[in-house]
C-alpha cells in the first residue's frame, strides 16, 4: 500500500495521497473536503505575472496564455469543469519550470504544495504498455481519491509523449463539464500535461519567421494552437494519439513553448550564476551560450536542449 499523508488537520482521519511515492494507488475514503486557503484573485494573478516575468525567458506566448487561463480560473467560485492545459515544446524550454511556478503561486506554503500538488511521470509510473488496464484503474482511483479529499488539487503529468496509448483517456470523465460524479466534483482541480511532442513543429514555425526576418513576437498564437491540437492527435508518440480528450475538446489550452535563442540562454546562465552565488562573468556567459546554440547546424539560432544543461555547464566552468 502507498504511504499517505494527512490532507486535513492532524485530528481529521481523511488522508490525501501524495505522489512523492512511486505507487499512490490505493483509493482513499473521504471524511470531508478541503480547499486551500482562499486567495485574492487579483493578488494571485499579480504575483504570478511577476514571477513569470522575472524567471521565464523567451516564452511570451506561453506566459500570456497561462496568466489569462489562471486569472479566469481564480475568479470562478464554482467551476463545473477543471482547468486543463497542455504544454508543448522542446526539452529545456520551460514547461516544467512554469508548472513549478504555477504550483508555488497557487499554494505558497510548502505544506500546502505537499498536500495539493500531485505529480506523475509517465516514464516512471507507466513503464510497461502491457499493464495499461491496471494503470487505468490505478490512475482513476488516484485522481478520484485525491479530489474527493482535496477539491483544489493540481495534477501535473510529465513526459506525456511517453504515455502508453489510450491511458490518458481513462480520466476523461473527470475533465468533462458536469456537476459531480458519484458525489465528487472535479471542477476546482487543475490538470497540466507536459509534452515534448509538437516541439519540432513549433520550432519549424519559429525558424520560418526568423528566416523571413520576422520577430518571434509576431508568431500568431492561434495558428500554433490549432497546429498543436492536430499534431498531437495524429502523432503516435504524443500520449494523445486519437485521444477522446482531443476529440471532445476537453483540453482548454494548447500552450506552445518556443525554442530558446542565444539571448535567452544567456539570461538563463546569468540567473544560474546569481543562484549559485557567482559574480557575472560576461566572457563565461558568452562561451557557454555559444556552445549551447546548436540548431540548425548551419545557423545555430536555437539551443536544442533549451536551458536544460545550463546548471551543469556553469558548475563545470566555475
Amino acid at each position: 500500500k502507498a504511504p499517505v499523508s494527512h490532507c486535513l488537520s492532524p485530528q481529521d482521519p481523511a488522508p490525501c495521497l501524495l505522489l512523492s511515492t512511486p505507487s499512490p494507488l490505493s483509493l482513499v475514503k473521504s471524511g470531508g473536503a478541503l480547499a486551500p486557503p482562499a486567495q485574492n484573485p487579483t493578488s494571485l494573478v499579480r504575483m504570478l505575472d511577476m514571477a513569470l516575468e522575472q524567471k521565464v525567458f523567451g516564452q511570451h506566448l506561453a506566459t500570456q496564455v497561462v496568466l489569462k487561463a489562471l486569472s479566469a480560473y481564480s475568479r470562478d467560485k464554482q467551476p463545473r469543469k477543471p482547468l486543463v492545459m497542455s504544454f508543448h515544446g522542446w526539452t529545456g524550454t520551460g514547461k516544467s519550470f512554469v508548472s513549478k511556478i504555477i504550483a508555488q503561486n497557487l499554494y505558497q506554503r510548502h505544506e500546502a504544495r505537499r498536500r495539493f500538488v500531485h505529480q506523475y511521470d509517465a516514464v516512471l509510473h507507466f513503464p510497461h504498455a502491457e499493464h495499461i488496464k491496471q494503470y487505468k484503474e490505478q490512475l482513476q482511483n488516484w485522481i478520484r481519491g485525491n479530489v474527493s479529499v482535496c477539491p483544489r488539487s493540481l495534477f501535473i503529468f510529465s513526459e506525456m509523449d511517453q504515455m502508453p496509448h489510450g491511458l490518458i483517456d481513462s480520466i476523461m470523465p473527470y475533465l468533462s463539464d458536469r456537476e459531480a460524479i458519484n458525489g465528487v466534483s472535479y471542477g476546482k482541480a487543475i490538470f497540466l500535461f507536459l509534452n515534448n511532442a509538437g516541439g519540432d513543429k513549433i520550432t519549424e514555425v519559429a525558424l520560418d519567421h526568423w528566416r523571413r526576418q520576422k520577430g518571434r513576437e509576431e508568431i500568431p498564437l492561434t495558428d500554433l494552437q490549432s497546429m498543436l491540437s492536430a499534431e498531437i492527435f495524429n502523432n503516435r508518440n504524443s500520449g494523445f494519439w486519437n485521444s477522446k480528450l482531443i476529440q471532445k475538446n476537453l483540453v482548454d489550452y494548447f500552450i506552445p513553448f518556443l525554442p530558446l535563442e542565444y539571448k535567452h540562454v544567456k539570461e538563463c546562465i546569468q540567473e544560474e550564476l546569481r543562484y549559485q552565488g557567482h559574480q557575472e562573468d560576461e566572457d563565461l556567459i558568452i562561451k557557454i551560450a555559444l556552445a549551447m546554440s546548436d540548431y540548425p547546424s548551419e545557423d545555430r539560432i536555437y539551443s536544442s536542449k533549451g536551458c536544460k544543461t545550463v546548471a551543469s555547464k556553469v558548475n563545470l566552468d566555475t
